[in-house]
């Protein structure tokens, strides 16, 4: 695990942003085991083989999880964005699939 990826979801202000970017770097490493993961353009991003496979970017009242490569995809209804990346906003109090997201990824994943 990188360690910036570590200081940066340490130092995000609201208390259940951090729980749940954890849980979504858990779900990301267990999805693509060989992830790579890195600061950049000042927030976490998840490679695999060097290419954008997810990013978590906490904002103001949201987290929001992208998922790259998934044009052929059938996401469920929640996602936005244009065809070849897609996120969904996480909100406080809400019950994320976790189980889901990570079947996604797992999908979106397998051609990079």
């Amino acid at each position: 695990m990188n360690q910036e990826v570590t200081a940066f979801i340490e130092n995000i202000n609201v208390p259940w942003q951090v729980e749940v970017s954890n849980r979504l770097r858990q779900m990301i490493h267990q999805a693509i085991p060989d992830v790579e993961e890195r600061i950049q353009y000042k927030k976490p991003h998840f490679l695999k083989n060097g290419k954008y496979a997810a990013v978590i970017t906490p904002s103001k009242d949201v987290i929001n999880f992208m998922i790259f490569n998934v044009a052929d995809l059938e996401l469920p209804k929640g996602f936005e964005g244009p065809p070849e990346r897609k996120w969904i906003k996480i909100r406080d109090g809400q019950s994320t699939d976790y189980e889901m997201l990570a079947k996604l990824l797992i999908q979106a994943s397998s051609s990079l």
